[in-house]
């Protein structure tokens, strides 16, 4: 089973979802597919679940 992490940029409100493979580690600088907004990744997880699963992971 793959698993999903849900995003949501703060700055734009574009929503989408990654493999957590495919992302740096959560306090790695992350930069918004839409706005190119630069924030840490674990501030564009959608829930506290999408949080703790791109922690885990």
């Amino acid at each position: 089973m793959e698993t999903y992490v849900r995003l949501l940029c703060p700055e734009c409100g574009k929503a989408w979802q990654k493999s957590p493979n495919e992302l740096p580690e959560p306090a790695r600088t992350f930069h918004c597919p839409g706005c190119h907004a630069s924030r840490r990744l674990s501030e564009f997880a959608r829930t506290e679940h999408d949080l703790q699963t791109l922690k885990a992971l």
